[in-house]
């Protein structure tokens, strides 16, 4: 083990639990449990949502899966990564205003809390839980696995011993802070993640001897690396320009995204939080894919490419620095499997338990199930992360595409549309659900359907499904 790398790592993990610390006690003292824990009390400031969107977003595939697969396919993948620098703008520009001034006045604490509302249907509900539980443990066992393979790389030690120490790692300060911890922690993990991605962009460019030289290189192994359409040609025309429904307009759609927008304490915070969270997803996307494709003749041959950030930053930086950088990853990963962990167990108690169950349930009681679902969740997703795949982005953007294809209509035809109603939301998620399932097994045969990606089609099937049903059941005008 290098003490001199893990060292900044461990220091970094203590300062978030100290964070985590703080929030508690803002938990304890608050008069409402589920909004202090769940959305902080709806007080983040510009810079704190811009961070915790932007944190909440860029994950292990923005910092692991994604350079890797830069890696390996070239340029091309670094193009279509930049569909992502709209994520921030699109979230709170399309709901963000609208979307916080509805779920204050319908006391929304989670978004099904505001689809609940807005539809009046258990059957919206039961569907949207199941789509948030199913396809967020796939997410939340793709950062588990990230996190798991950065403490191995830096420690030596084995894959299920590092996903353990990780694991308790999160699930800590998430447990004790809830969200506002989640919040705090992520505008310190974001500007982690900023100033790591510059670091190690400069290194990788100077072990490389300069970008001229890089660029030679790629192309004497292989010219595709430095074209559009990937290392070995299968970047087409129509799969990249439908990648940006799945990672551009489509995260709208994601429920630990529209939370946010729930979140924030004014107008101007948000219109700020706008700016900041595009100008910072933009560069960090940007630069950690190239840094990916850099890496490719500075340490040629890495058999699992999720390792290439961890094992380039060992190699061209100093140890201390190392461990300074890597905390960028780090940070990437842990902000997202809090946000993920408290949308499910948000998903389980407030949405089912309270709603269902038993909706006189003491305060004392939703505590207790809030942290008790909250570590079985962790321990779950741990059992699921011990046999991992060898590129994790692929799960975690299977994950992004399922939730895109079951919410995004509900949610902004929703908010925009009147005649929107509990038939075209149920018919919409259903379609949306059963026909991305369907597609990705299709695909996973047979390549891409019409090469397009395969959110594609189920998010236009779950539009005219959403408009159909609710024109032709019981039309009628909904008042907001």
């Amino acid at each position: 083990m290098n003490f001199a790398v893990f060292i900044p790592i461990i220091l970094f993990i203590l300062v978030m639990f100290y964070i985590g610390y703080i929030a508690s006690k803002k938990v304890a003292m608050s008069n409402s449990f589920l909004q202090e824990y769940f959305l902080g009390g709806r007080e983040l400031g510009g810079f704190v949502l811009a961070m915790t969107v932007v944190a909440t977003y860029g994950s292990a595939s923005s910092f692991l899966g994604g350079p890797g697969t830069a890696y390996t396919m070239g340029l091309g993948w670094v193009l279509l990564s930049m569909t992502q620098v709209v994520t921030g703008y699109f979230v709170l520009l399309v709901i963000g205003k609208k979307f916080a001034i509805i779920s204050r006045k319908y006391n929304a604490v989670t978004l099904i809390d505001f689809l609940m509302k807005r539809y009046n249907s258990k059957w919206v509900v039961l569907l949207s839980a199941i789509a948030i539980i199913t396809f967020l443990f796939s997410s939340m066992t793709a950062q588990w696995v990230g996190g798991g393979r950065l403490i191995e790389s830096l420690t030596g030690l084995n894959y299920t011993t590092a996903l353990f120490i990780f694991a308790i790692s999160v699930l800590v300060y998430v447990i004790i802070g809830g969200f506002r911890a989640v919040a705090l922690t992520d505008a310190v993990q974001g500007t982690v993640m900023f100033f790591g991605t510059l670091i190690l962009l400069i290194g990788v460019i100077i072990a490389g001897g300069g970008i001229p030289n890089i660029m030679e290189d790629l192309l004497a192994e292989n010219p595709r690396l430095v074209t559009p359409f990937g290392a070995n040609g299968n970047l087409t025309i129509p799969y990249v320009s439908s990648f940006w429904i799945l990672v551009g307009v489509g995260v709208v759609g994601l429920p630990q995204m529209a939370v946010r927008a729930m979140s924030y304490k004014s107008s101007r915070a948000m219109h700020r939080a706008l700016i900041i969270s595009t100008v910072v997803t933009g560069f960090i996307m940007l630069n950690m894919h190239l840094i990916g494709v850099f890496a490719r003749p500075v340490l040629p041959g890495i058999d699992v490419p999720d390792k290439v950030i961890p094992l380039l930053a060992l190699e061209i930086l100093p140890a201390w620095l190392a461990g300074v950088v890597l905390s960028a990853p780090m940070a990437a990963i842990m902000s997202t499997v809090n946000a993920l962990l408290l949308m499910v167990s948000s998903t389980i108690v407030k949405d089912v338990y309270l709603n269902f169950i038993k909706p006189d349930a003491e305060e004392k009681t939703v505590k207790k199930m809030t942290f008790g679902f909250t570590t079985i969740l962790g321990i779950i997703v741990f059992l699921m992360a011990l046999q991992p795949p060898d590129l994790l982005i692929f799960l975690n953007l299977f994950a992004f595409g399922g939730l895109e294809a079951a919410f995004i209509w509900p949610i902004v035809l929703g908010l925009y549309w009147k005649h929107g109603n509990k038939y075209g939301a149920i018919a919409s998620m259903m379609t949306g659900i059963i026909s991305y399932i369907a597609i990705h097994f299709y695909n996973t045969e047979n390549g891409n359907l019409l090469g397009v990606h395969t959110v594609t089609i189920p998010v236009l099937l779950a539009l005219a499904a959403f408009i159909l049903f609710s024109l032709l059941m019981k039309r009628e005008a909904y008042r907001f």
